[in-house]
C-alpha cells in the first residue's frame, strides 16, 4: 500500500505537457522525420547515379 501511495504522490508531482505543447512537439518530430527521409532519399539517389556512371550499370 505504501508503494501505491508513493506512486500516486510522485505522479502528482509530474509536470504534464498541455495539449498544445504535445501537438507542437508531435508536429516537429514528424517534420524532422520527413526532412531526414528526404535527405537520405536524395543522397541515396546521388550515390546511385554516381555508381551507375562509374561502373556503367543500369543503362
Amino acid at each position: 500500500m505504501k508503494f501505491l501511495a508513493d506512486v500516486r504522490a510522485e505522479a502528482q508531482r509530474v509536470t504534464w505537457p498541455t495539449r498544445r505543447e504535445t501537438l507542437i512537439t508531435t508536429g516537429l518530430v514528424l517534420a524532422m522525420a520527413a526532412l531526414t527521409a528526404a535527405f537520405f532519399f536524395i543522397v541515396d539517389q546521388l550515390i546511385g547515379i554516381a555508381v551507375r556512371s562509374l561502373f556503367g550499370l543500369g543503362g
